[in-house]
């Protein structure tokens, strides 16, 4: 089952559906940094537009890599391998196995976090994001071997259903005939030259609700020895998306919210540049009444003397308009700042001239990671999930991780949403437990409160397995009485402590 019609004729047809969200998401690029995505016909040697300001690109850089610092942590697994307790019970029947099963999960993590870093996988992550950020969509491809690659949105199309699952995708590359393989080099017209690039399309579509079919497609024949079949897991192209719209193929950039702010801004910071230029010019005037020539001024070395009159020479002034030019410049402090909160930026997130206190920014950071909760669950579920899957998914294949069953054991993602919920349980702990503290004092607080309860949900809210780590109350009260003993020792002697313990067995005897 392949596309209706050719596969070019069919990306031409998808491509006007593309049109209004890749026009914006080049508006937005063009404000902040433009070759991230270019105009239709770049070439290497074409001009790019050259932003009035700056602001655009620290905001999209600013907000890109912190969602690659909270998407994907280095050194620390962005996700768990979970273990469905009751269903390993029936499997082993023993409950104890379950702590040797997840010490071997955890040394899948870390072998599959290890892939990550030797692959060189984050800088491709951070080029998406990037895309994400400014376009709302991106392409990832994971390939059966080699690194990740990412393609902007002016070079894929794709259909959705109204539910949100993927239906088609059609990918375009131009590429030189020399890197293709001969049997798709035998495709190509005698007449392309060694410089000329020809399209390649790979065509991915939906059989049923669980499969997917791929191949390419070269000079409208299709390629049969690169057709194959994927599962929605095992699938090495993931369609990212950020701000999602109902009913709609494409999603939005987080930027192009900000579009307005950001042509503000640009006419601002445009108007104030040329202004500050012509301020800076330094124009002379002479009378022409004036004995004195503009010549002899003009031919004058710096502190020499001439013969004049002051009066018969001025300079040419702005006049009033500094007082305009403070209001452009205040009107773009504003955008400014808005910018910066919506960013991230920590530039906006300061009062300027004020000293904010760790409460303050605290809260205003929570609240702004909180505005992004809604691209954080967007990501976990479409960006984050499936490469673990696949990366796991390639590994298995190459023998370098055990085959795990997927009835038992399956990935959960363990930054993002549920990061920002665990770290707002630990700050309202916190507060609890200082309040408290300070209203009753520390000894009142012992006499209501239970330690070990606590700290079992304060290691939760850290995301932390407290299997052997604090003691369970057997454990307390064991120590308890050994304490209390070695207490008597020190206070009786060992000898009253066994005829205490002899006295005990007696009247343990003769209650029997």
């Amino acid at each position: 089952m392949h596309f209706y019609g050719s596969a070019a004729s069919t990306y031409e047809r998808y491509a006007a559906e593309r049109e209004s969200f890749l026009d914006r998401a080049r508006a937005v690029a063009a404000l902040t940094i433009p070759h991230l995505l270019v105009e239709q016909g770049y070439r290497g040697t074409t001009d790019l537009p050259t932003p009035y300001q700056g602001i655009g690109a620290q905001a999209v850089a600013s907000l890109s890599s912190k969602l690659l610092m909270a998407l994907f942590p280095p050194n620390t697994p962005f996700f768990k391998l979970q273990v469905d307790p009751y269903k390993l019970d029936e499997v082993t029947g023993d409950p104890a196995v379950r702590t040797e099963v997840e010490t071997t999960l955890n040394k899948i993590e870390q072998a599959v976090m290890a892939e990550v870093e030797a692959e060189g996988y984050r800088p491709a992550l951070f080029e998406a994001i990037k895309q994400l950020v400014i376009a709302g969509n991106a392409l990832v491809y994971l390939p059966p071997d080699g690194g990740m690659r990412v393609y902007k949105l002016d070079r894929y199309v794709l259909k959705r259903d109204p539910s949100g699952r993927m239906m088609k995708i059609l990918l375009k590359e131009q590429i030189a005939p020399a890197a293709l393989p001969d049997e798709l080099r035998a495709l190509i017209p005698d007449a392309k030259g060694p410089e000329d690039t020809v399209d390649v399309y790979t065509c991915i579509h939906r059989i049923d609700d669980k499969r997917f079919e791929v191949y390419q497609e070269v000079a409208g024949e299709v390629v049969d020895s690169t057709m194959g079949e994927y599962t929605e897991d095992t699938l090495p192209y993931l369609a990212l998306r950020m701000d999602e719209v109902t009913g709609e193929s494409y999603a939005y950039g987080y930027a192009t919210q900000y579009l307005g702010d950001l042509k503000s801004l640009e006419g601002l910071s445009q108007g104030l540049v040329e202004a500050a230029a012509m301020a800076s010019k330094c124009l002379w005037l002479v009378d022409p009444a004036s004995p004195t020539r503009a010549r002899t001024l003009a031919d004058s070395p710096n502190g020499a003397i001439r013969e004049g009159r002051e009066q018969d020479v001025s300079m040419v002034t702005m006049g009033n308009k500094a007082a305009d030019m403070r209001i452009a410049f205040e009107a773009a402090g504003q955008i400014r700042d808005r910018l910066g909160m919506a960013f991230l930026m920590s530039t906006g997130l300061q009062r300027k001239g004020e000293r904010v206190t760790a409460t303050e920014w605290r809260v205003l950071s929570e609240e702004l990671e909180s505005v992004l909760s809604g691209s954080y669950a967007a990501l976990s579920a479409s960006m984050q999930l499936p490469l673990v899957t696949l990366i796991m998914d390639r590994m298995t294949r190459e023998r370098r991780l055990p085959k795990l069953p997927k009835d038992i054991v399956h990935p959960s993602i363990v930054t993002g949403v549920e990061a920002l919920g665990r770290g707002a349980d630990l700050m309202r702990l916190d507060q609890f437990i200082a309040g408290a503290m300070q209203q009753v004092g520390p000894e009142v607080l012992a006499q209501f409160m239970n330690m070990g309860d606590y700290l079992a949900r304060r290691a939760t809210a850290l995301g932390l397995v407290t299997d052997g780590l604090i003691k369970s109350q057997e454990q307390i009260e064991a120590e308890r009485q050994q304490m209390m003993q070695a207490q008597m020792v020190n206070q009786l002697g060992p000898d009253a402590m066994k005829l205490a313990a002899q006295a005990s067995q007696q009247e343990q005897q003769t209650d029997g």
